[in-house]
């Protein structure tokens, strides 16, 4: 079974010889706006291997000189496919850690109990599996009296100077560039500290915590200047919500609102990243600026979207001087002229834009995104969470139901651990007080709302390392349940044998943390297909997601759709990816746009609407302040606003898909 068919997923076809370039001459010129050194791999997979092959090389060559190296380790997510691979290697490449000291990074302030912590996770990811001394594993306490931390920031930096400085440091950048936790504004000079958590800062330590209120008010964390001291650093990113602060921070100037371009200055430090996080960088991005190019299709029309945008001129009125006066009087050459490059792509980009995302019966499809026939379609949208399908694609769920096709929505995950405690205490109530009316003589159902409400008011200890309570993850997991039958029915769908709960077992731990994708998983999408057999799908591709369950369930859905590719049916289905409440396809992917009149916009939003639970006491709003109706609107807005400076017509908003064609 392939388990992680996403990240082969390449919307861009990148030439290799622009992440890995053939020789020392060609990597000066497509890197010459680099001040970081950066090794970019195809997937994280392969960037975690290198680091950890690079981390191992340096423990052995220590071992053979009796030397001790020193490691100072993160936690978060980044480090967690390094981590398995030194594990791996340790027990298959027989990789010892005798000689390692390990200082861990950061540590959340105050703990209620250790097992919430930081250092837990490090011990849990890496050091319970190898066979590193744990006298040698130093960390903050985030259980210490408040009046001993200053001392101990003091005693902790000496530790690392007694230990002769640190040989590596392995660092993770946040979405805001916070290294470790010194966020924007933080100082060159700073070392071993508390800092209270606020704002960004708050929201990033959110990711590792059930929600943002049982973040922890304070971090003690290592300062830049101890990142500086360190004798090795490597920077890594992955994935394409990472790649905005990678460009900031290997390109840009050395800033104090950026802290991870302090690295700038570092005389041994690189960046390691994968293709998603490096999506950013002049070389990937826009390497007509550096190099020569391999014109296709997609970096043609990134380029001129580029250029109206600088111009500030729609396609057909770009000039020859435009081009040549912005880097690209190469596609002069190969086209000839303007006006042939202009019509090429203003003709590709219309293309895209259809009102009928199931395909028009009776219709020339030559130029169209989706078939004429089989009409009706029989579809199935995938939803990660029970609201990504109103949220992502809502007017288009809409226009499909509208137009008679035979729709199924399967939400993936219960979204449970998404719902407030507030939000169960107010349904237990009601529920409480419907039994007390109607049936007095029986206690079971009131007992019961009154022992969630009584455990949920007053006897909840939260605590990251242990699982919610079963029954309150069924009230959580059952609001959320009848929120997107009700969002499903508003949006078209009559029958209720057409919504379907999927509740993959992956994502049913209670915790923050799930487990890995399984033939479990797989086996229950696997199952849907072969008994709706669609002739076209939706299924989200917001790789973005910042806890990951997006990216899980796409990999579910493809590893199915693996398992199925050689059937005929399965031949002639069409795969739609969406994006979700985090970010659009940029214009060069786009392959079928969908307008949304102002009325359909505001019946999508009321479909959003019917998510009450996830409105403002939702946990995992992310770093954005807006509700998800309001994203979802702005984002599709700004999708038609593109369309129209492009000079295509201009529309109300437009929902955005990429095609996905399965890995033969």
């Amino acid at each position: 079974m392939k388990t992680n068919l996403s990240s082969q997923i390449t919307l861009t076809r990148i030439p290799t010889r622009y992440y890995r370039p053939e020789n020392a001459f060609e990597h000066s010129v497509l890197t010459r706006l680099e001040k970081i050194h950066t090794d970019i791999y195809e997937s994280s997979d392969r960037g975690s291997a290198a680091i950890a092959q690079d981390i191992a090389a340096r423990i052995r060559s220590r071992q053979e000189a009796g030397q001790r190296f020193v490691l100072a380790l993160p936690g978060g997510r980044s480090p967690e496919t390094v981590y398995r691979e030194l594990i791996r290697m340790h027990r298959e490449e027989g990789l010892s850690f005798g000689n390692v000291t390990v200082f861990v990074e950061y540590e959340f302030f105050p703990l209620q109990n250790t097992s919430a912590g930081n250092a837990q996770r490090l011990k849990t990811d890496l050091l319970d599996h190898i066979d590193i001394n744990p006298a040698n594993v130093h960390a903050p306490d985030g259980m210490m009296p408040k009046d001993e931390i200053i001392k101990f920031c003091e005693t902790y930096d000496a530790k690392i100077n007694e230990a002769g400085g640190i040989d590596y440091m392995l660092l993770g950048v946040g979405h805001t560039s916070n290294i470790m936790f010194n966020a924007a504004g933080t100082q060159a000079g700073t070392r071993t500290r508390l800092v209270y958590l606020e704002g960004a800062a708050r929201k990033e330590a959110s990711r590792t915590f059930p929600s943002v209120e049982s973040v922890p008010a304070g971090v003690i964390t290592m300062g830049i200047s101890t990142m500086m001291n360190a004798k090795h650093v490597v920077l890594m990113a992955w994935g394409e919500d990472k790649a905005g602060i990678i460009a900031r921070t290997v390109e840009d100037k050395i800033s104090d609102q950026v802290p991870s371009s302090y690295l700038q200055n570092h005389p041994s430090a690189k960046a390691v990243i994968d293709l998603s996080a490096a999506y950013n960088l002049t070389r990937i991005s826009h390497p007509w600026l550096v190099t020569s190019c391999e014109w296709d299709n997609k970096l043609i029309r990134r380029a001129i979207a580029r250029l109206c945008r600088l111009t500030g001129k729609p396609i057909l009125k770009l000039t020859n001087k435009d081009y040549s006066e912005h880097g690209l009087g190469e596609l002069l050459a190969v086209f000839g002229s303007a006006y042939n490059v202009n019509i090429k792509i203003f003709n590709d980009i219309q293309h895209t834009i259809t009102g009928w995302p199931g395909g028009k019966p009776n219709a020339d499809d030559s130029n169209r995104p989706e078939r004429a026939t089989p009409f009706p379609k029989k579809v199935i949208i995938f939803s990660p969470h029970p609201d990504d399908d109103v949220i992502s694609m809502g007017g288009t769920f809409r226009r499909l139901c509208d137009q008679h096709h035979e729709v199924y929505v399967a939400y993936e995950t219960s979204g449970n651990i998404a719902v407030g405690d507030e939000e169960v205490i107010r349904y237990c109530e009601y529920l409480r007080d419907v039994c007390h009316k109607y049936s007095p003589g029986d206690s079971t159902v009131t007992d019961k709302a009154e022992d969630i409400i009584r455990y949920l008011r007053y006897d909840k200890q939260i605590d990251n390392d242990q699982p919610e309570r079963p029954d309150v993850l069924f009230m959580k997991g059952t609001i959320r349940r009848e929120e997107a039958r009700h969002g499903a029915r508003y949006s078209g769908i009559a029958n209720d044998d057409h919504i379907r709960f999927l509740d993959l077992p992956f994502y049913e731990t209670g915790l923050v943390k799930k487990k890995p994708l399984s033939e479990a998983d797989v086996n229950i999408i696997l199952d849907l297909l072969e008994e709706v057999k669609p002739d076209q799908m939706f299924v989200a591709g917001d790789l973005a997601d910042p806890h990951g369950t997006h990216k899980v369930c796409l990999d579910a859905v493809l590893a199915a759709v693996d398992k199925l590719k050689d059937e005929e049916w399965m031949k002639n289905c069409r795969i739609w990816m969406y994006r979700g409440a985090w970010a659009e396809w940029e214009m060069d992917h786009i392959e079928m746009a969908v307008p949304i009149s102002p009325e359909e916009l505001r019946m999508k939003r009321n479909a959003i609407l019917k998510h009450q639970s996830q409105m403002e006491s939702a946990p995992f709003l992310g770093d954005d302040e807006r509700l998800f109706w309001q994203r979802a609107e702005d984002r599709n807005k700004a999708t038609a606003e593109l369309y129209k400076d492009l000079g295509l017509a201009s529309y109300e908003a437009i929902e955005a898909f990429v095609r996905y064609i399965p890995i033969r």
